[in-house]
């Protein structure tokens, strides 16, 4: 029988053949691993254009419908997750190619958001840096204890941080579109609406889903509502904040600073304000990015291909 092609596509950590068990896959797979990132459509399909399966990571390399029909070959498509923003599934079951996942789990994007709110809190990057130059103690930190913390969005993630800022000693305040007061009392978080928690909060930290009414949700009214010593936090989708907007409250220190893993292009453009802006902690898309979560995303790999190459198939995206 001969064998399959598969792009393991955007490895950017050379991670995925560590991880993986891809002997599995060796008598009727080929493999190919890809570590450098393809920003052009046309370049990526000139690559991919000979292999069936693809393995692509989260969002690194978006397959549009324009994409799909320039990959006649393309048969299965995994990516890791269990939902791809930036995969037209119609299109994919359009043009026959079947789409699957792997779940992500619940806690590292939880645990990365604190990495950042304690970096800003902190001052840990400045430290780090003026210690190495020579430097012995630049200036005073802060506490998170007694601050309040204001969630957008208090689902599985949204609650793990809201619990770690209870531990700390902080006040919750949550509000998102379809948040309920019953469900902050559930969690013991304070319900407040939008503007409010702009107002209130000392750290503003976004855990919701990029859809069509979250894109642009923060802007600049948002944004002129929060404190001067208020910090903003994203862990979730460079959209959901209007980047220009930010960026021009940052440059003129309107709020006190913000921690971004997350950006409007990705990886982040050379030259881009954010890389050079001192009052930011900066990230590339990081929160997912642990051992643990590949282990799932990886081995996932290999067995939703090894399931489609026995005839059944599992773990589909619809």
């Amino acid at each position: 029988m001969q064998k399959k092609n598969l792009a393991i596509i955007d490895d950017w950590e050379r991670a995925a053949l560590a991880i993986g068990d891809w002997s599995r896959l060796e008598d009727r797979v080929q493999i190919d691993v890809f570590h450098d990132h393809l920003d052009n459509e046309d370049a990526v399909a000139a690559r991919l254009a000979r292999y069936e399966i693809v393995c692509i990571m989260r969002e690194r390399t978006p397959f549009a419908r324009t994409l799909f029909a320039r990959l006649p070959k393309l048969e299965h498509l995994f990516t890791s997750g269990t939902r791809n923003a930036s995969i037209d599934l119609a299109a994919a079951k359009e043009h026959g190619v079947l789409v699957t996942g792997a779940p992500t789990l619940p806690y590292p994007a939880a645990e990365h958001t604190w990495a950042l709110i304690l970096a800003l809190a902190k001052r840990i990057p400045e430290e780090d840096r003026a210690t190495r130059e020579g430097g012995w103690g630049q200036g005073m930190n802060a506490c998170v204890h007694g601050k309040t913390l204001g969630v957008v969005g208090l689902g599985k993630l949204g609650a793990r941080v809201a619990a770690v800022g209870q531990a700390f000693g902080m006040h919750v305040i949550a509000w998102s579109q379809n948040l309920t007061e019953a469900r902050c009392r559930e969690l013991g978080a304070r319900y407040v609406d939008k503007e409010a928690l702009f107002r209130e909060a000392d750290y503003v930290t976004i855990h919701l889903q990029l859809g069509t009414r979250n894109r642009g949700l923060i802007g600049a009214a948002e944004l002129a509502l929060m404190k001067p010593t208020a910090y903003l936090i994203n862990t979730s989708r460079g959209p959901i904040v209007d980047e220009r907007a930010l960026i021009e409250c940052l440059g003129e220190k309107r709020i006190a600073g913000a921690g971004l893993d997350v950006f409007d292009v990705e990886p982040l453009p050379e030259g881009h304000p954010l890389r050079s802006m001192p009052n930011t902690v900066v990230t590339p898309h990081q929160g997912y990015v642990v051992r643990e979560n590949y282990d799932v995303f990886y081995q996932g790999a290999v067995r939703n291909i090894a399931s489609w190459l026995d005839g059944h198939v599992v773990n589909v995206l619809e």
